[in-house]
């Protein structure tokens, strides 16, 4: 899906809005609905891979939205060392994990639920919990949580 430049403005405005919010209104990105909103707004229609953590703290509150990997369009590396060295710089609490699928399709791969394991392994050895996982497209964010996959 392409966007022109107003509409990316406009997009733009939403996600600093939804960001804002969520930092300082105590506003809970526990929720998966919320969380799917914001992030088909953030990276749905990319037409490269993104890997990308939410940061929260104890209480869900948002503290970072951070794009950690960028890739090509069908697969981004990402360093689970570097996942978890970001989680302490921001004194995370709790991560929300995210990547966008640029294909349309908002299935995981069996690739997406190993690094999903091993990420939320690396971050329990710092005391920060993985919520969630999600695939985002344009249409639909899949939550793993949702799916009993985390």
């Amino acid at each position: 899906m392409n966007f022109n430049k107003k509409e990316l403005d406009v997009i733009a405005r939403a996600i600093a809005i939804l960001e804002e919010r969520a930092r300082y209104n105590a506003i809970s990105f526990a929720a998966p609905e919320a969380v799917a909103d914001y992030l088909r707004l953030r990276v749905g229609s990319l037409e490269h891979e993104v890997f990308g953590v939410l940061w929260l703290d104890a209480q869900n509150r948002l503290i970072e939205a951070e794009e950690l990997f960028r890739g090509t369009l069908t697969q981004t590396s990402v360093y689970p060392r570097e996942v978890v060295k970001a989680a302490l710089a921001r004194n995370a609490g709790a991560a929300v994990l995210y990547h966008n699928h640029p294909s349309g399709s908002a299935e995981p791969s069996r690739a997406d639920g190993l690094l999903t394991g091993n990420l939320k392994t690396a971050l329990a050895l710092v005391d920060v919990r993985v919520l969630d996982h999600f695939v985002v497209t344009a249409g639909e964010a899949m939550s793993f949580a949702a799916r009993g996959l985390i």
